[in-house]
């Protein structure tokens, strides 16, 4: 594995599905990765990378911007409120707008700031109790209340249960977005990135695949 291999994974899978490679972003997971192991992949000219929460990213990208031209990072992570403006700060996408509270809070700092990050409504697919998300049944209505708060909502984002077909998510999610006109498919891990690009991925997340295991220790 690595990033050359993912991206030639990425480039067969768009070429299975009858798309260009251009379609589908890369973000390289770096969360819980140590500097060196990310700057390994900036050395190999990759700059979309993903990170899950806010105290992390401010202690690890402002360097690696200040060297490496063109880096850009999403949070992939859930949001708290009270980190809604130095996320505003620090990334060019929010993949996990999940909550009223939470979009009234970026529309009020959007006002302020005069400009925001693109968001993509993370949907709880699976309806799982233990994970962040709205329910697919209240999608429609969320991101219509969050599009009247003038938010730059891109797309949707999903997280498909460990125990279920990705593919019946992905199809989900990608109904959902749909209807709502959205271009953004935040979509597809490391196991599973093959089957979200056949059902229209624009964003896959990839983290272990690229810099391996993760250590928590």
């Amino acid at each position: 594995m690595g990033l050359t291999d993912i991206r030639n994974r990425i480039e067969k899978a768009c070429a299975d599905a009858g798309r260009a490679p251009d379609e589908v972003q890369l973000i390289a997971v770096s969360k819980v990765q140590p500097n060196e192991a990310v700057e390994a992949v900036l050395q190999q000219g990759h700059r979309l990378f993903g990170e899950n929460k806010v105290q992390e990213a401010q202690g690890k990208w402002p360097d690696f911007k200040q060297r490496f031209d063109g880096v850009d990072v999403h949070l992939l992570g859930p949001l708290q409120t009270n980190k809604a403006r130095a996320a505003m700060d620090l990334f060019s996408a929010i993949h996990s707008v999940d909550r009223p509270k939470l979009a009234q809070t970026l529309a009020r700092l959007a006002q302020d700031l005069g400009a925001c990050p693109d968001l993509f409504i993370q949907v709880n697919t699976g309806e799982e109790d233990q994970k962040a998300g709205v329910l697919p049944a209240d999608a429609d209505a969320f991101i219509a209340d969050a599009r009247a708060l003038d938010l730059p909502v891109r797309g949707v984002m999903c997280i498909p249960p460990v125990d279920e077909t990705p593919s019946l998510h992905f199809a989900l999610l990608r109904k959902i977005a749909e209807r709502n006109g959205l271009a953004g498919l935040s979509m597809g891990m490391s196991a599973d990135f093959e089957q979200a690009i056949a059902l229209g991925a624009t964003h896959v997340r990839i983290g272990s695949a690229i810099f391996g295991a993760r250590d928590y220790g």
